[in-house]
């Protein structure tokens, strides 16, 4: 952590400038510092320090919003993707893959059409719930094979992807944004998205920081049990920050995919297994990657912006195609 952390937190700041200064107005980098500074001192210092700067609005309502948002939702994904791992003790598990983040998608479809106040709510109620299923479909003997873990994800997640398309479809002329939308989008974000994903990340990341030597412990399995750690209960509160982070993100973003699987074992290639230096930096590098995701969302066709989802997919499709060969070879994953 030391040699990377500080690289990775760098990297974050210049990333997230890059994505405040790229958009199809040109701004300098003096435009986008200055109206960062400006809209700082207004919102959190209540200063009025004069005259607007000329991009304020762009920089400040538009752009900035959802680089952060992307960040944070990044963020979220790749936290929740290393504790799913530790969890189900698979190195391919991820709460797009493993079927959280359809469920979640089910709820946040039922909230769009139904009870537009309580979107967040569903999503983690529907998340909760497709834990269960998957999780106990998976079992065989007190164990999860990685086989059926990964056969029951992705059959939940095609149920769960006919299911929030039906609810979709029934929102008329509405549909066609809302399904793009659902597919994963940062447009439309605002401060208040941007807050309660950053709360959720803030609640998901301390647990996961503070619980680090039980996440190792984890990975034993009865070995765990025989050293102290409650692996039935801590199982729960896994269960749940998985769940809150990636319900929110879905809420927030729509689905997104594999975010959860990249970082994590990028951060494995450079820090180790060890949960105590693994979980930040999978962190970081969630929140890199899907800023870099968006960029080339909303650049790549321009005019045209297509969802981030299909960028994520683009990437990580093979990127866990060769996991699961590795696997099949009998490898170790690092």
């Amino acid at each position: 952590m030391r040699k990377w952390f500080p690289a990775l937190l760098l990297l974050s700041i210049a990333v997230l400038f890059l994505g405040v200064y790229v958009g199809s107005v040109k701004l300098s980098p003096s435009d986008v510092t200055s109206s960062i500074i400006y809209g700082l001192k207004t919102s959190f210092l209540g200063e009025h320090p004069g005259k607007k700067p000329r991009y304020f609005i762009i920089v400040w309502e538009f752009r900035l919003p959802r680089v952060l948002l992307a960040y944070l939702v990044g963020l979220s994904l790749a936290s929740a993707g290393v504790a799913s791992q530790a969890l189900f003790k698979n190195p391919m598990a991820d709460p797009y893959i493993i079927g959280i983040s359809g469920g979640a998608s089910i709820g946040a479809a039922l909230g769009l059409i139904y009870f537009p106040d309580h979107v967040s709510l569903l999503s983690f109620a529907f998340a909760i719930l497709s834990v269960y299923i998957v999780y106990t479909v998976a079992k065989v003997d007190g164990r999860i094979p990685v086989d059926t873990l990964l056969l029951s994800g992705v059959a939940f997640g095609f149920m769960a992807g006919a299911i929030t398309s039906y609810l979709v479809l029934t929102l008329g002329p509405r549909a066609h944004l809302t399904y793009m939308w659902l597919m994963g989008s940062f447009n439309g974000a605002d401060w208040e998205k941007v807050r309660n994903v950053f709360l959720a990340s803030l609640f998901g990341l301390s647990f996961l920081l503070w619980k680090w030597k039980e996440l190792n412990l984890l990975l034993l399995g009865e070995e765990g049990l025989a050293l102290g750690l409650d692996v039935d209960t801590f199982r729960k509160f896994v269960v749940i920050v998985i769940a809150v982070m990636s319900a929110v993100s879905v809420a927030s973003a729509g689905i997104i995919g594999f975010v959860g699987l990249i970082g994590p074992h990028i951060a494995r290639i450079l820090v180790g297994p060890n949960h105590k230096r693994l979980t930040l930096n999978a962190a970081l590098l969630g929140g890199i990657l899907m800023v870099l995701a968006d960029l080339l969302a909303r650049t790549i066709a321009r005019p045209t912006e297509i969802p981030v989802g299909i960028v994520t997919a683009m990437m990580g499709g093979p990127f866990f195609l060769y996991l699961l060969r590795k696997h099949k070879r009998g490898e170790a994953l690092t």
